[in-house]
This record gives C-alpha cells, structure tokens and sequence, in this order.
C-alpha cells in the first residue's frame, strides 16, 4: 500500500476511536502525525479535517435527537427560546457562532505559529495542552452536577469558547465542553448529549476549512481513505466509548498521554 494511503488509514483509524474519549483526538492524531514525519503545518491541518469522518458518525447516531430539533425550527419563538427542547435548539445555534468566532480567529494564528515549529517542539506543545486538559476535567469532575435540566445563554456562550479554543491539538473539545457544563450544574449525560450534539455543525466547517488551507497537502483519493476510516471506525465505535468514557476517569489518562507526549517531544527535539 502506498504511504500516503497508509497514513491517511491510519490516522483516520485513529481519529474514528479518539473523537468520542475525553483526550483530545486532534491532538493524538497530531502526535501519530509528527511521529510519521509529516511537518508541522500539515499535522494541524490533517488533524482538524479528519473531524468531517467523525461528524458524519455523530450526525448518524444522533438523528433521531437532531431530527426532534428540526421539527422545532418552524415553533420556534424568542420569548421561549429557553423552555424545554427549545433550549437546546438556541444553544446550539448560539454555541456554533461562538465557536466558529473563536475557532477561526486561532486557526489562522495556530497555522502561522505552528509552522514555524520543529516536530518535537509540537509535540511537547501538544502534551502540555494535554495535561492542561486532564486537569480541567478532574476540577468538572469533581462537581456533583444534575442540578439543571436545559441550557441557557451563558451556557451556550462559555460552551462556544471552550468549543472554539479546542482547535488547539490537545485540547480535548469533548473534555472542555462537557467539563464546562458539567461545572455550570449539567448531568454527565446532558452534558455528553449537549456536547457532541454542538460539535457536528463545528466539525464540519473546521474540516472544510483545513481542506480548503494549503496546509493539508494529501491526494483527493487519500483524503477520501482517511475520512471513511474516519467515519466507519467511528459509527462503530460511538455507542461503546461513551458509555466508558461515561464510567472512568479519563483526566488521569488525558495526564499520562500528556506527560508520554511531552517527554517523546523532548527527545525529539
């Protein structure tokens, strides 16, 4: 098989499993990425457009739930844009704007500065932003939550912010935006369900906007070999790893892979 194929296999395998753990996708992707000698610039852009595989997944699981939300469109009124289903509908509507202001806005400044780096200096970047988020989640999960039952705009604002700044490898966006709701007083299901019911719409226009950078430098047939791995290994994978992730404590895992990133950075370097 040729390399390219190889590659783009593998890390769409990669990104179908990691998407749905609480230890940033982008970012493992990105170190799997360096470790097969592809350069900075490409790493990050690669790593964010492999979340269209996964964002066809979420959408396919999610149907019924993102069907429900459609049939509320033509009801939908402003003076009870916060009841019950309707809630959801403007979260998600206010989340997506927020985070593609912030996603956009650190995208064109992480591809200058990241082009600038050495392999093992990004990947030592990618381990301490892991860390980072490891210890995030330990602070959210370490809150009862179960309090509330549907979001408001203060939740759809800091949710977006935390959704945007995920575009940094290593940032864990489920992480962030379930650590965030979860701290706002969301149940861990609600906040799981909120989450990746955002990221499908934020998925898609990041994984358009790495394809259409001059940083993703891959073959059309290679790119369709990463995103149906992306997709297939995903949809496969949806159910089982959110009912784990749902189980343990995946800031102690977020840590270690962070500190094995950091320390393979180093020697990189």
């Amino acid at each position: 098989m040729d390399r390219e194929f190889l590659i783009a296999l593998i890390a769409g395998v990669f990104q179908g499993i990691f998407e749905w753990l609480p230890i940033s996708s982008e970012g493992n992707v990105a170190v799997v990425l360096s470790v097969l000698g592809s350069s900075p610039e490409t790493v990050v852009a690669f790593a964010l457009f492999l979340h269209l595989g996964t964002a066809l997944s979420a959408t396919v699981y999610y149907r019924h739930d993102l069907w429900d939300l459609l049939t509320l469109l033509p009801v939908w009124r402003a003076d009870t844009r916060f009841d019950g289903e309707q809630a959801v509908l403007t979260f998600l509507a206010i989340g997506t704007l927020v985070s593609g202001a912030v996603g956009i806005t650190t995208y064109v400044l992480l591809i200058d500065l990241f082009s600038r780096l050495t392999g093992g200096v990004l990947v030592t970047l990618i381990g301490a932003f892991l860390v980072l988020t490891g210890g995030f989640q330990y602070v959210s999960h370490a809150d009862p939550g179960g309090r509330r039952t549907t979001p408001d705009g203060i939740d759809a604002v800091l949710v977006g912010v935390a959704q945007g700044s995920a575009i940094l490898p290593g940032v864990s966006r489920s992480g962030v935006t379930t650590g965030t709701l979860l701290l706002r007083g969301h149940d861990g299901t609600q906040s799981f369900r909120l989450s990746f019911l955002l990221s499908i719409p934020a998925s898609v226009g990041g994984g358009l906007l790495a394809y259409s950078d001059s940083g993703l430098d891959i073959s059309i047939l290679a790119a369709a070999v990463a995103l149906g791995a992306a997709a297939v290994v995903g949809y496969a994978t949806i159910g089982t790893l959110l009912r784990i992730v749902d189980e343990l404590p995946f800031w102690g895992v977020c840590i270690g892979l962070g500190m094995l990133a950091i320390l393979s950075g180093l020697m990189i370097v």
